[in-house]
């Protein structure tokens, strides 16, 4: 029997040593996949922003984390010029005619850093944190997202940020051939813009501003917790 191709994943753990549910959930997706499917998948973790730990351009697949903290205020910090080489790395590794292609899933915090490293729109502090699941809608682009194919619209995902990526800029989008497929809930009754929610930067790097890996058990424990309740 020809022995199963190995899939090599990487994740980034951005969440500076707080405590989340994001890595658990990446977690559990790769190891329930990877038994759904019979796969010969190994993942290894790598702690960017603490540790300053970065991974090189030996595996398929990364995963980037969310995280806490200002999106702004980390330019020019180790880890994160780290973060962008590597970025940069895969990205030309990807323009090769190398037909073995990396892909990328960009979520929350990582997706704030990688719009400003392509400087796509506008980041700011939310008025308010938003917090819960929340319903988001695709754009014009996002309806053939084969990423959003069988999700409604709106369809629900749980939206944890303080921070938000806001007035896209279309001519940027339109030079680096990159697609804004989805944006924040509509809120008529608030006069303030609507914050990008995903993006395609290309066929193989995407990103979310929703955390995707999130699930029902873990959103129902955050929200048992007496600190989550009150905040």
């Amino acid at each position: 029997m020809t022995e199963k191709p190995e899939i090599k994943v990487a994740i980034l753990d951005l969440y500076d040593g707080i405590a989340n549910e994001g890595m658990r959930g990446f977690q559990d997706i790769l190891k329930r996949y990877r038994a759904e499917h019979n796969l010969n998948l190994s993942y290894q973790i790598f702690d960017v922003r603490r540790k300053c730990e970065m991974p090189g351009t030996g595996f398929d697949i990364y995963i980037s984390s969310g995280g806490p903290g200002n999106p702004l205020e980390t330019e020019g910090t180790e880890w994160e010029k780290k973060y962008f080489n590597l970025v940069d790395k895969l990205e030309d590794h990807n323009l090769s005619n190398n037909s073995n292609k990396k892909h990328v899933f960009f979520v929350c915090h990582s997706f704030q850093l990688m719009c400003r490293h392509y400087k796509l729109g506008d980041i700011n502090m939310r008025r308010s944190p938003s917090f819960g699941v929340l319903p988001v809608n695709k754009t014009g682009l996002g309806l053939n997202e084969q990423l959003f194919k069988g999700l409604g619209e709106p369809f629900y995902a749980v939206d944890s940020r303080s921070w938000q990526v806001i007035n896209p800029d279309e001519k940027r989008f339109k030079e680096l051939g990159m697609q804004l497929v989805a944006i924040e809930k509509e809120r008529p009754h608030v006069d303030l813009p609507r914050a990008m929610m995903a993006i395609r930067y290309n066929d193989y790097f995407f990103a979310t501003q929703f955390h995707p890996e999130a699930d029902a058990g873990g959103m129902k424990g955050m929200l048992l917790r007496e600190e989550k309740r009150t905040k």
